[in-house]
């Protein structure tokens, strides 16, 4: 595999610039003219906005220009990682009958999926594979943020590769689609996936997204994913985060659906050094339903930041937004959550909240609710609350028998429970319930 190490004598902005020099030659599907134009365009972009910092008010309380930092080892074609099915079998769910893609540093590996019983009509699989696809010629780069989202930009000039799915008119793929996404880095790493859903009209689908690693290195991922649903369509995605202390990452999700459609989007992050979830989600028709869930079990020193936007562009739509986190030792986490409702969307019913449980003076939260209304018939809500464990109900708890330690976790997992019990996928659910229980143990000691 060839590869670049990023100049950290050079300024943020210069060092990308000369690695993209060095590694244009490598684009994605380098005869799809139009890939090859994104790519230019993006760089330009990412030239004028620069490195994000705590100047900016979208990044204030999270310094990713740090992380960006640091002399990360760039791929200009695939890693070689020795990754076996006896490394992921413990990683793949209990119970879950699913179609699964594993991605190992961000590329699909087809000799490690199982996606032999994918319905004929239905596509899982590389990115990179997808040039001439027309779901893929007509929905890529569309919906991402390329304009304002910078490290966006950065994806679109060095994307190599990712997941691409795409399930046709009036389908439904019973088995959730799982991907497994294996960090197996042997050198510190920058990792830029992009992944592309369509799911079209009258179709429906079910998404896992697994996050882990198998390294001890320093990393760094970048990745896109764009979502485009059509009328009447369904898609619930899921992620899961659980990477080693060691990796950082930002996950830009861009969902954009169609007259009623559902789209629904998870989030359960249980580790990794500094993560940052973008969410854009535009409904863009009536009687759409967007939903947005996440849980956040803070320990260590993680630093985990949940920026959202539902941009309500159509009338008589409905979006739900709840976010919890549970913050222990020298854990932060930020929420940034907006709702936008445009002009002419009357008949908006928005719902919005964060709530955080602080579990000692070290840990640290930062949340912003936000509405932002133009139109005079809606109805919208937003809230957000932070405290620590109830000491009257932990002595109610002890007083019916229960130990100083079972009675707080039995008050934690009530408080994570109403984002649990969103997830449909009972073999899904019951691993986030396992791993809620093991962190919220440590907790409680």
């Amino acid at each position: 595999m060839s590869t670049t190490t990023l100049d950290t004598n050079a300024q943020p902005i210069d060092r990308f610039v000369s690695a993209f020099q060095v590694n244009h030659g490598q684009a994605l599907n380098g005869t799809n003219t139009s890939v090859a134009e994104r790519r230019e365009a993006a760089i330009q972009r990412f030239q004028e906005l620069g490195v994000p910092t705590r100047k900016q008010e979208a990044w204030k309380y999270t310094d990713i220009a740090s992380i960006l930092d640091r002399p990360y080892t760039l791929p200009l074609g695939p890693e070689e990682a020795d990754v076996s099915a006896e490394d992921l079998a413990p990683y793949l769910i209990d119970d879950l009958d699913a179609h699964v893609l594993v991605l190992v540093n961000g590329r699909p590996d087809h000799a490690l999926s199982q996606l032999d019983a994918l319905p004929e009509e239905v596509t899982v699989g590389s990115l990179k594979d997808a040039g001439e696809h027309p779901a893929f010629n007509a929905h890529y780069g569309e919906y991402a943020d390329v304009e304002e989202e910078t490290l966006t930009a950065l994806n679109t000039a060095f994307v190599q590769d990712g997941a691409f799915i795409h399930v046709p008119e009036g389908t439904e793929v019973e088995q959730p689609i799982l991907l497994l996404h294996v960090n197996a880095a042997q050198d510190d790493l920058l990792m830029q996936p992009r992944h592309l859903f369509v799911v079209e009209a009258d179709a429906k689908a079910r998404v896992i997204g697994r996050q882990l690693s198998l390294t001890d290195a320093r990393t760094f991922t970048n990745t896109v994913t764009e979502m485009f649903v059509g009328e009447r369509g369904y898609l619930d995605h899921y992620v899961i985060q659980e990477e080693d202390d060691n990796a950082s990452q930002v996950l830009s999700r861009f969902g954009y659906h169609k007259d009623d459609s559902v789209l629904s989007t998870d989030t359960f992050t249980f580790s990794g050094e500094v993560v940052r979830n973008n969410m854009t989600l535009t409904p863009d028709g009536p009687n759409c339903e967007t939903n947005l869930y996440g849980l956040v079990i803070g320990h260590g020193s993680m630093h985990v930041d949940n920026n959202t936007l539902v941009d309500h562009v159509h009338a008589d739509c409905v979006s739900n937004e709840l976010y919890k986190h549970i913050l222990n030792d020298q854990s932060t986490t930020v929420f940034n959550g907006k709702v936008f409702v445009h002009r002419d969307s009357q008949r908006i019913d928005a719902y919005q909240s964060n709530d955080s449980l602080v579990l000692n003076n070290d840990a640290q939260i930062y949340t912003k609710p936000e509405l932002e209304i133009y139109a005079d018939d809606v109805v919208c809500s937003h809230g957000a609350t932070a405290g620590q464990l109830d000491e009257e109900g932990l002595f109610y708890l002890r007083s019916r028998g229960l130990s100083q330690e079972r009675a707080r976790i039995l008050m934690m997992k009530a408080f994570a429970q109403d984002v649990i019990d969103v997830v449909e996928i009972e073999p899904l659910k019951a691993l986030i319930e396992d791993r809620v229980q093991d962190r919220l143990h440590t907790f409680a000691r």
